[in-house]
């Protein structure tokens, strides 16, 4: 029987990814970005025109931006209703996907972990991703 997971936070999203290999965190007093090779995989966005509150036109200021591997993927987060995630225009064509961190609590930690990862191994270098890939996979994967 599988253990239960608890409800992520957001600070799970910064231990996630600080955790993974090669990982570099470019602190902001605005956000935070996680990059691997040099690339973004995970970042905190300032608040945008495009992100609002539909009812008051607020614009978000909790939103999480995750890489993911392919826009089949985007569409497969982002069309499921049971899921927290979103997207807007700005991102058409972008292979991310939004999640606001007031909604965090929808995911467990195990979901959240598995996404956290995906962005990473969507962003790392060919090298550093096929070295975890068989570390967490094993020859089995």
């Amino acid at each position: 029987m599988a253990r239960r997971s608890r409800r992520a936070r957001v600070a799970d999203v910064h231990a996630l990814a600080a955790a993974l290999p090669g990982v570099d965190r470019y602190p902001d007093r605005v956000r935070d970005t996680y990059q691997v090779s040099g690339r973004s995989f995970v970042f905190f966005r300032t608040p945008r025109p495009d992100a609002v509150d539909p009812d008051t036109g607020e614009r978000y200021d909790d939103v999480i931006v995750f890489w993911v591997e392919s826009e089949e993927d985007k569409h497969a987060l982002v069309l499921d209703e049971s899921t927290p995630f979103f997207t807007t225009p700005h991102f058409d064509g972008h292979p991310s996907v939004l999640l606001r961190g007031s909604r965090i609590g929808e995911l467990t930690l195990d979901e959240l972990r598995e996404v956290v990862q995906d962005a990473w191994l969507a962003r790392a270098g060919k090298l550093a991703r096929a070295a975890w890939l068989a570390e967490h996979l094993g020859a089995g994967g």
